[in-house]
């Protein structure tokens, strides 16, 4: 395993200089098309969605059955799936359910099963529409358009994290813990801020490594077991048993705002 990059330690990360364009750049990111994840086997389908999708300005990604929708929604961070029950390895039903442990994406379910029960299986379990098949393409588009329209224009990121005693404020790249100041390396800070922009949801080894040390990294996980304990040692009540930074077993790790 080749070593990884050395940091200083250091408690406070001042924001380098911006360059001159930055604020085009950031103009430009907040009006970046909608990205919509199809989950179906059906490569026909999953071609028709794509160019309906496309030709109506949204960025597609497509899984063909349950397990990679399920990994690709994680990776991808769509803001709409489109998701058929009849997938080759796992339900819809139960990727529904899979998506709405780690995600509050919204889904339409597209499927051919048209009894009310599994409709009413697909909601209670948090899809928020169903279309069944065959459809009309105006018709999907307008339901695409309206569960999009919901939501937050312009949201902004926190620029504060709150997590029982931890406060963390990416603005100024400053990290306090009962009121005083807590002492991080960059890659610790690093790893930390990539957990607290996503709070309350997972996030897979292979995200935290590519996104903090690079893409050559993403299967070195013993700098990762590394970092996170030196930072459940810094701000964890009890490190042995974690609250903060929660171990979630052959995945990856999340951080929850609710710990006390």
């Amino acid at each position: 395993m080749a070593p990884a990059p050395a940091s200083p330690s250091c408690c406070r990360f001042r924001p380098g200089r911006r360059s001159p364009g930055w604020k085009e750049t950031a103009r430009v990111a907040k009006i970046l098309v909608a990205k919509v994840l199809v989950i179906d086997d059906e490569p026909q389908i999953r071609k028709f969605l794509r160019i309906s999708l496309s030709a109506n300005g949204y960025e597609v990604v497509e899984a063909e059955n349950g397990r990679d929708g399920v990994e690709a929604c994680a990776r991808h961070r769509p803001d709409l799936v489109i998701l058929d029950l009849g997938l080759p390895d796992l339900d819809g039903q139960e990727v529904i359910s899979a998506v709405r442990q780690t995600s509050p994406v919204p889904i339409i379910v597209l499927s051919v099963r048209a009894q009310e029960y599994d409709k009413v299986e697909a909601l209670d379990r948090g899809a928020v529409d169903y279309v069944v098949k065959p459809f009309g393409v105006g018709e999907l588009m307008a339901r695409v358009r309206a569960v999009l329209r919901q939501r937050p224009a312009d949201a902004e990121p926190p620029t504060t994290v709150t997590a029982g005693a931890v406060v963390i404020d990416l603005a100024r790249r400053v990290v306090g813990r009962n009121g005083a100041e807590v002492h991080l390396s960059r890659k610790e800070y690093e790893l930390l801020a990539m957990l607290a922009r996503h709070a309350d949801h997972v996030l897979t080894h292979t995200e935290l490594l590519r996104e903090v040390w690079g893409p050559a990294h993403v299967h070195d996980t013993a700098y990762l077991r590394v970092y996170v304990k030196q930072l459940r040692q810094k701000l964890e009540g009890d490190p042995n048993l974690p609250a903060l930074i929660v171990t979630e077993p052959g995945v990856g790790y999340r951080f929850r705002t609710g710990a006390d």
